[in-house]
């Protein structure tokens, strides 16, 4: 059975891309479907549908591969003559649809994957190149537009699959011709001698579809990266012996094996220093934080959850500390809330002060269990107990 193609025949190279591809398509698609309607209440459940998205991304890549492998080996390639070339619109139809899925099998797994990069989270893919590409920042919009391009390409792929599966079941079943047997494994050959393709219009025609869903996936994935949920509680503007100018309040959880870095884009903090104070209580600080202003990467919406921060029920978290200073350190001592769950928490930080500006940096860790974050979540294997919290920022003196 030759390896190449002819006019008259498909080689086994062609065949061998074209039913792997198959099989690798219509075992993504119900799988993402499954993983996707899943639900994630217990750690048991949240660990089978991060294994099936898991599957799924590693299935999703390697088509990728694959199908840029197909791309490069068909043009290099004979593509065997039409076997009805006297009916245009079929023909056209069909060429139009070929393109498509040839579009399809590139643009489908690299959004998915580009989604997948951009985010921050989840479920990992299990190939051995890294988690990240090359200039995709983390980034929610990114996230989000890619994520709706990915999902409008798989209609498109299963819409121009659908009208594949059919047009080769006519040809087979209706019009009693080699269409599909000549892409079956064997000898079989064009029953009559065919035309020539013309892939110019139908090429076109499939740019243009494409660059439409590309273009409405990505404005929908955009706006709903923005309106993915309720805007966090609006925070009163403090007025305090330093004044804030710039800074981040940062959290870094670790959900299956893996760090995922959130942060909160809307804090206050009123501080009162005094920095002649060598030894014992030196100020006070007073910190309000709008928990719905959280990005934590793929896993957000998760967090603002019932079962985690219940961000509806619980708009915002407070630390209230008085701030000793000793000849070796400075440390905040005082209480954190979340929840309505107050728990003693000391963070030692790291100050500088240059006439009225000064910069501090610090780090704490707490156990999620003793503010019911996650209580369902008992498996440190979905999610660790300890929570990183990391502060930085510069003040000036009033």
């Amino acid at each position: 059975m030759p390896l190449t193609n002819a006019d008259d025949r498909y080689g086994t190279v062609t065949k061998t891309f074209h039913w792997l591809i198959a099989l690798l398509i219509i075992t993504l698609i119900p799988l993402g479907l499954i993983a996707n309607a899943m639900a994630y209440d217990t750690a048991e459940q949240l660990a089978t549908k991060a294994r099936l998205f898991s599957l799924h991304k590693t299935l999703g890549i390697t088509v990728f591969f694959v199908a840029l492998a197909r791309i490069l080996w068909a043009i290099t390639q004979t593509k065997p003559a039409n076997l009805h070339p006297e009916r245009k619109l079929e023909t056209f139809a069909a060429e139009t649809v070929h393109w498509l899925l040839y579009a399809s099998l590139v643009i489908v797994p690299l959004s998915g994957w580009i989604h997948h990069a951009s985010s921050a989270g989840f479920a990992p893919h299990w190939l051995p190149i890294g988690q990240n590409l090359p200039l995709v920042p983390k980034s929610e919009t990114v996230a989000g537009a890619f994520g709706a391009m990915h999902e409008i390409a798989t209609h498109v792929l299963e819409a121009s699959l659908a009208l594949h599966i059919l047009g080769a079941l006519k040809h087979h079943f209706i019009d009693r011709d080699s269409t599909l047997r000549r892409m079956w494994f064997g000898t079989t050959t064009a029953t009559t001698p065919g035309g020539q393709h013309s892939p110019r219009r139908p090429a076109i025609t499939a740019a243009v579809i494409w660059a439409l869903a590309i273009a409405f996936g990505a404005g929908l994935g955009v706006a709903g990266a923005e309106n993915a949920r309720p805007g966090p509680a609006s925070l009163t503007e403090v007025q305090s012996d330093w004044q804030v100018q710039d800074g981040t309040l940062s959290i870094v959880v670790n959900q299956f094996g893996s760090d995922v870095t959130g942060s909160f884009a809307d804090w206050t903090a009123d501080i009162t220093f005094d920095d002649t104070v060598q030894n014992g209580i030196s100020g006070a600080v007073e910190v309000t934080i709008a928990i719905g202003s959280l990005t934590l990467g793929s896993v957000t919406d998760q967090a603002m959850g019932p079962d985690f921060f219940n961000v509806e029920q619980y708009p915002t978290a407070t630390y209230s500390a008085e701030i000793i200073t000793t000849i070796d350190s400075t440390t905040a001592r005082g209480t954190l809330t979340i929840k309505d769950q107050s728990v003693a928490l000391d963070l030692p930080f790291d100050l500088t002060i240059d006439g009225d500006t000064a910069t501090m940096k610090g780090s704490t860790t707490i156990d999620r269990r003793d503010y019911n974050i996650g209580a369902n979540m008992n498996d440190e294997g979905s999610l660790k107990f300890p929570v990183d919290i990391q502060v930085e920022l510069t003040a000036t003196r009033n």
